[in-house]
C-alpha cells in the first residue's frame, strides 16, 4: 500500500496540512491543489491513485470538480473522498450520486481516514489487494510481478506488462491509444500514439500460448479492447 499518490484537495492551508502530515506517516506520497482548477491540472499530470476533495472551496466546488472527473473517461476511474463539515444526508447522497467513493464529516480522526482511504483503494484497484488476477488460465500476478499462462512464466518488458495490468482491470472496453497513452504512460510523458501499436505487437507476441494473443483485440476506428469474446 505505501508509495501509493494521493492528491489533497483542499482551500485551508492547516488542512491541508494535517492530511499530509497523517497520509505521510501512513507512507503515501501527497500533492496538494486549493483550488479545483489547479487540481485538475495535477490529475492531468501526476494522475494520482485516490483524490482528498473538500465539498466547499471558493470558485468551482468539490462536487462540481468531482463531477467533471467522473464525466472524462481519462479521470473517471480515480477514486474520490469528498471532505465536509455538513453531515446532513441528502448532501452525502448527492455526493455518492455524482460518483464519489467515499465521504467524511469533518472533524475527523487521521486513524480513520487512512482506514477510509486503505478501504477504497483497495475496493477500487484489485492490485492493491495483491492478488493475482486470473483470466482463462492468463494469471498476473502483482505482488511478485509476474505473468503466467497456465503455469508457463512469460516474458515481457515493463511496460508491456503495465499495458497487460491496465487491460486486465479494464476488460471488455474500447481504448483509443491516446487515452492508452494517458492511462498507462502517462499524462506528463510525450510518446507518439504509434508506440502504442509497437507495445501491443510485443505484448501479443508475450501471449501467444494456446492464442491468448486473441485477447487483445484491435478495434477499428477506435483503438485495442482485452475481451474474453473473440468476435467472428
Amino acid at each position: 500500500m505505501t508509495g501509493r499518490k494521493i492528491l489533497i484537495v483542499d482551500d485551508e492551508s492547516a488542512i491541508r496540512d494535517m492530511l499530509r502530515v497523517a497520509l505521510e506517516m501512513a507512507e503515501y506520497d501527497c500533492i496538494e491543489a486549493s483550488n479545483a482548477q489547479d487540481a485538475h491540472a495535477l490529475i492531468v499530470d501526476e494522475k494520482p491513485d485516490l483524490i482528498l476533495l473538500d465539498w466547499m472551496m471558493p470558485g468551482t466546488s468539490g462536487i462540481e470538480l468531482a463531477r467533471r472527473l467522473k464525466r472524462d473517461e481519462v479521470t473517471a476511474d480515480i477514486p474520490i473522498i469528498m471532505l465536509t463539515a455538513k453531515g446532513e444526508e441528502d448532501n452525502k447522497i448527492q455526493g455518492l450520486e455524482v460518483g464519489a467513493d467515499d465521504y467524511i464529516t469533518k472533524p475527523f480522526s487521521p486513524r480513520e481516514l487512512v482506514a477510509r482511504l486503505k478501504a477504497v483503494l483497495r475496493r477500487a484497484d484489485p492490485k492493491i489487494s495483491g492478488q493475482p488476477i486470473v483470466v482463462q488460465g492468463l494469471c498476473l500476478d502483482p505482488s511478485s510481478h509476474r505473468v503466467t499462462i497456465n503455469d508457463q512464466s512469460l516474458d515481457m518488458g515493463p511496460t508491456e506488462y503495465r499495458l497487460l495490468e491496465f487491460f486486465l482491470t479494464h476488460q471488455e472496453r474500447a481504448y483509443t491509444r491516446g487515452q492508452l497513452l494517458d492511462h498507462v504512460w502517462g499524462g506528463n510523458v510525450y510518446v507518439e500514439e504509434r508506440t502504442v501499436d509497437v507495445h501491443i505487437r510485443r505484448l501479443r507476441k508475450a501471449l501467444s500460448i494456446d492464442g491468448h494473443e486473441d485477447l487483445v483485440q484491435t478495434v477499428r476506428g477506435t483503438g485495442y479492447r482485452f475481451s474474453t469474446k473473440i468476435e467472428a
